[in-house]
């Protein structure tokens, strides 16, 4: 939709403000209070509403709510003692007051990216251009060129996202303006830009992940190294950019998802908003996920990842016991991944969702074999590794269970899965009698966001097992609050354990809190 006010315009499928037909730059979460103004100017916004809507939630401070509804004045010429656009009033909220006129979008052709000219694909779409070179061309000069070419490669591994082909991103080289150019002649929503600056003796690498559309960052980071370490570099650099691409592109697709009025939701963005509500870890978001996610297959029924997306929500509805009829939700998760496996047999997320679905009915060794092929398919991905060493762990095999955990927690630190991935660490610590450590990793796990009841349960098996009786408690306070019905016989449901000593500690030291 677009919305015309003054001599401005609000293109919502294109995510551009323009003034006088020319786009205006615009952070993105100033964008999104634009829109959400837009569309709610019937009624005032509350802060609050604002805060759920633009920041999904977070505690956030006054500051910054102002700062937002300051810069979105300025991004339409209104400032505070006008409020010819932006009307504050005190206490009740925020309105947009200026006249508005919807108009119908023209229908466009979007460009195409050259390298799939002709076919028609609805994936995030990237663009990794050549870095800039900064200071002295000496004999690593070629770096600039070398890192964003192994960053194509590898990147070209993961399905869920369509990345340009080296011959044709590099053919902007030096040009003005480069995310604008890539999305122009690319179609790309998104740009990799990065630079090699050399300083005597060492290498600085600065790479940061774009949206081309508005050119707002959505994740930078910089690799100060010796030039003679650069082989070293270079692999930490495609694991943190493969890293954050897998946790930033997907919570942007979720956000452009959640501007758009529910009826016109292609697969992709169901998806996405899908995706966003499954990692909430709760029965009304997996509840809402769901209906996305089948939304997305019924748009597009060869879309094999919507079908992984399914089979997550239908494990969590009978690992966390969301449903009555859990054994029914399990074949669900199978089928689910099945068909997901049928439509792509590589992708990473269907071997992923099929390996957990074998934990349902206690086959941790045929879990096994599918999770090791998603890390096969892509070495890089977070979830893989947790999923892997979660089920080692559960297996017995406690060095190696450690050892993929913390490799997942070093691709993904801001993982919504992040206590799970501390919660696996503490039975390894526990099987291998590091029970101070175990607790504390266990503190960690129920003290993140999202952490559900059974991680509570963890972390009463942890302390009660390293003698500290009082945070039991509390742990065991906080499980049964948030699942009334929970039980020993329930815990070892969710994690069946091989190792009989294992499960005979833990059963021990959750019985002498109740459960």
């Amino acid at each position: 939709m677009i919305y015309r006010f003054g001599a401005f315009e609000l293109d919502t499928g294109k995510m551009e403000l323009r003034e006088g037909g020319e786009p205006r730059r615009v952070e993105p979460q100033v964008f999104a209070l634009l829109a959400l103004l837009i569309d709610n100017r019937e009624r005032m916004v509350s802060k609050d509403e604002i805060i759920e809507k633009i920041w999904e939630g977070r505690i956030v401070s006054d500051a910054a709510v102002a700062s937002r509804i300051k810069s979105a004045r300025a991004a339409v010429g209104d400032d505070g003692r006008a409020q010819r656009v932006i009307r504050t009033a005190h206490r009740q909220g925020v309105r947009f007051v200026a006249p508005v006129e919807e108009l119908k979008p023209a229908v466009v052709a979007e460009p195409q990216p050259i390298a799939e000219a002709g076919k028609s694909d609805s994936r995030p779409s990237l663009a990794v251009l050549p870095f800039r070179l900064v200071g002295a061309k000496g004999s690593h000069a070629t770096i600039a060129d070398a890192l964003p070419a192994d960053l194509i490669t590898d990147l070209s591994r993961l399905h869920w996202l369509l990345v340009i082909a080296r011959p044709s991103s590099f053919r902007l080289r030096d040009a003005e303006g480069t995310l604008a150019r890539a999305r122009a002649s690319f179609g790309v929503r998104y740009g990799l830009t990065g630079s090699v600056e050399f300083h005597g003796g060492r290498m600085i690498v600065t790479v940061e992940l774009a949206d081309t559309a508005s050119e707002g960052v959505l994740w930078g980071e910089r690799f100060p190294v010796a030039i003679d370490a650069v082989h070293e570099v270079r692999e930490e650099i495609v694991r943190a950019v493969i890293g954050a691409l897998e946790t930033h592109i997907p919570l942007h697709e979720a956000r452009l998802a959640r501007l758009k009025p529910p009826g016109q939701l292609d697969a992709w963005s169901a998806y996405h908003l899908g995706l966003h509500h499954m990692f909430r870890f709760n029965r009304a978001d997996n509840t809402t996920a769901t209906a996305l996610f089948s939304r997305a297959v019924e748009l597009d029924p060869q879309f094999a990842r919507a079908y992984a997306g399914l089979s997550f929500t239908h494990f969590q509805n009978a690992f966390l016991g969301y449903v009555a009829d859990t054994n029914a939700a399990a074949d669900l998760a199978r089928r689910n991944a099945e068909i997901c496996l049928e439509r792509d047999p590589m992708d990473p997320f269907g071997n992923l969702t099929m390996g957990r679905s074998h934990w349902l009915n206690g086959d941790l060794e045929g879990s096994l074999a599918w999770l090791e092929r998603a890390g096969t398919l892509n070495p890089n991905y977070a979830q893989a590794r947790y999923s892997r060493g979660w089920t080692e762990a559960l297996i017995g095999q406690s060095t190696e269970s450690l050892a993929n955990l913390d490799a997942a927690l070093a691709l993904s630190p801001l993982d919504p899965l992040r206590y799970g991935m501390i919660g696996a660490r503490v039975f390894s610590l526990i099987a291998l009698d590091d029970l101070g450590e175990a607790a504390r990793a266990a503190e960690r796990a129920a003290t993140s966001p999202g952490a559900h009841a059974l991680i509570a349960m963890i972390a009463v098996a942890a302390h009660g097992l390293n003698g500290n009786d009082a945070r039991a408690k509390i742990w065991a306070h906080s499980a049964r609050i948030r699942w009334p019905a929970l039980s020993t016989a329930e815990f070892f449901r969710a994690f069946p354990f091989r190792d009989p000593d294992v499960r005979k500690r833990i059963a021990g030291a959750l019985a002498r809190f109740g459960f």
